[in-house]
């Protein structure tokens, strides 16, 4: 009992972080206690912790606490990374204390905890297009901002072909590390469905060793359809297994997320775009949209002013005039992304970014 309400508190935790760290900045939630959850989280907790090494330590302390920051994860307030390991730490936790035991033989046990321990564990080149990115100075960094670039203010440094800041990763997701984001993701993917297929099968083999089935088509005289048998085997399951059936709940959540998530990448990357470029593409399509229909708009007014200071003309079918099609309708606005250059191009621009190629290392050389 007391798993089935460590795995409740777990999810509601869960979501309780996942939602005030992605959405405690709404103005719906100002003033509630998603937003100081939400400070706690990206700001609180590291400075209370910082001031603690402070207040226990000195200032040498904290100076060593900078340095093991700098050089074991360069970037600053670490929390997130500490609350993923814990969120991973937990649910593992769970699933081997409620799942593990009906892993027929010791060896083979043995082998699932110490793999899934592993899994768990394991884990400018670019020219001005003159639409989203033009040749300009970036204003915290002093110097010439380089296309598909963008200054990251938690990281503090203009990071190239940038994509987004991922709290998870505690780090930008950029040119070099585009790769690694996508390899992260998919990992996670894999780790939920080698989860959910582990407990199907041993919930499956419960099934099978205790006979359910066939002591509910034989003593019970219940007939031997999916229709009939579904509904009491899944009740069965949830009266004897419902930590296990709570679990797979779970990574199914989390495995249509991470799904949808890494379909949205991968289209990004198949089209080679980034995320920061896909807003910048939506705002541009829309102000060219306005532009265009009020160009199409002043073009249709003055052709109707020409037409009324002309000699009088017979009227036109109505008919002819109802099907006539608006010069608003003809409004056209194309995206034109330079940098998609087919999906294979794309694909190895990923795999193979511009700045670690041996022929971009020789020309930059041969240019410094």
């Amino acid at each position: 009992m007391a798993v089935q309400w460590l795995l409740v508190c777990h999810g509601l935790v869960t979501l309780l972080v996942v939602v005030s760290f992605l959405c405690g900045q709404w103005p719906i939630f100002q003033g509630t206690f998603i937003q100081r959850i939400h400070f706690f989280l990206t700001f609180g907790a590291y400075d209370y912790f910082r001031r603690f090494v402070l207040f226990s330590c000195g200032s040498r302390g904290v100076d060593a606490l900078h340095s093991a920051e700098y050089y074991c994860c360069d970037r600053p307030n670490p929390i997130i990374q500490l609350i993923y390991l814990l969120i991973i730490g937990t649910t593992y936790y769970i699933i081997a204390k409620s799942s593990f035991i009906y892993i027929p033989g010791y060896y083979i046990s043995g082998i699932h905890r110490y793999t899934s321990f592993l899994a768990v564990g394991y884990l400018s080149a670019y020219p001005y297009d003159n639409i989203i990115f033009t040749e300009k100075e970036c204003h915290t960094c002093k110097i010439p901002k380089p296309a598909r670039s963008k200054h990251c203010s938690i990281c503090d440094r203009c990071v190239a072909r940038f994509d987004h800041h991922c709290a998870w990763m505690n780090n930008c997701i950029g040119e070099r590390n585009t790769r690694y984001f996508m390899a992260f993701i998919l990992w996670h993917f894999l780790i939920c469905i080698y989860g959910i297929a582990a407990l199907a099968l041993i919930l499956a083999g419960r099934l099978k060793d205790l006979q359910v089935v066939h002591i509910l088509t034989v003593y019970y005289d219940i007939e031997n359809s999916y229709r009939e048998l579904a509904p009491l085997v899944l009740q069965w399951l949830l009266n004897s297994h419902n930590t296990q059936i709570l679990v797979m709940v779970f990574l199914a959540v989390i495995t249509m997320l991470l799904a949808g998530f890494f379909t949205y990448h991968a289209k990004l990357c198949l089209t080679n775009t980034t995320t920061n470029e896909s807003f910048k593409w939506q705002e541009y399509l829309s102000w060219q949209t306005k532009v265009n229909e009020a160009k199409a708009s002043a073009a249709a007014l003055k052709a109707s002013l020409g037409e009324l200071s002309q000699e009088k003309k017979p009227p036109e079918s109505k008919w002819k005039t109802f099907f006539s099609r608006s010069h608003l309708e003809e409004v056209e606005v194309v995206k034109n992304n330079i940098y998609d250059k087919g999906y294979l191009h794309n694909i190895y621009e990923i795999v193979a970014p511009f700045s670690t190629r041996r022929s971009f290392l020789l020309k930059k050389s041969k240019t410094g």
